[in-house]
């Protein structure tokens, strides 16, 4: 990133979730299409970390059911995203950018959101059930690109050995 946005603790939450998005994009462009159906983990219990593309198809879905949550907590009648697996890096790239643009958007249409939240009866109870507010569901979006970013820096590990 050559440049930061100027509006607060907004502008770092976004700054810093582009990065980790643009990390996870840089790793991927490396793996070639024939990889990502690769069963990597076929000891793992959790069906969206077997294969590249079944963590790429879940970290995109988390991307966007986290701002999904939000505009449901603030009123919005949403129809949830369904996951959806793609065939190609390019595609995945493609989607983690429309993912990323679904986030700048929620601070577009709502520039006055709150971020912190001390009340518990009103913070976000999102669909696994943890409360949170607006700056914690987004520290944990942004955790949550990195982990999986190294959880596919691992796998393109053992698929290297």
């Amino acid at each position: 990133m050559d440049s930061y946005r100027d509006s607060g603790a907004v502008g770092a939450l976004l700054d810093e979730y582009e990065k980790a998005v643009q990390e996870l994009q840089q790793l991927i462009s490396t793996i070639p299409d024939k990889d990502l159906t690769i069963i990597v983990d076929p000891h793992t219990s959790n069906s969206d970390c077997v294969s590249i593309q079944s963590v790429l198809t879940h970290t995109v879905r988390a991307g966007v059911l986290y701002v999904q949550e939000i505009r449901k907590h603030l009123g919005e009648d949403i129809v949830f995203f369904k996951r959806e697996k793609f065939e190609t890096i390019q595609e995945y790239s493609k989607e983690l950018d429309k993912m990323f643009q679904m986030n700048v958007k929620l601070f577009e249409d709502y520039p006055d959101l709150a971020l912190e939240e001390n009340d518990a009866s009103k913070k976000l109870k999102v669909a696994w059930g943890q409360l949170y507010d607006v700056e914690q569901l987004y520290e944990h979006a942004i955790v949550h690109v990195l982990r999986h970013r190294r959880q596919l820096e691992r796998f393109l590990l053992k698929l290297r050995e």
